[in-house]
């Protein structure tokens, strides 16, 4: 299959070869032996906690989060 980038960076799947529908979500990632990049289609019924599990990044890193309320309410 071949798949064609046009000027404006949009990546065109052939009809024929295409059984997605609007709104499929597609995991991308690059390999660097093949030096391609591949689309896999996630299943629509998985858990948004596992893949926010599956993360690389650490959410630790994150500041906390303030309970006071704002200071100055523009209106």
């Amino acid at each position: 299959m071949l798949v064609v980038m046009d000027a404006k960076r949009r990546l065109t799947v052939p009809v024929a070869a295409s059984d997605f529908k609007p709104g499929d979500t597609f995991e991308a990632s690059f390999d660097c032996e093949e030096s391609e990049i591949v689309f896999r289609k996630i299943n629509q019924d998985e858990s948004w906690l596992d893949v926010l599990m599956r993360c690389p990044v650490p959410m630790d890193d994150l500041p906390p989060r303030s309970r006071e309320l704002p200071k100055n309410l523009n209106l």
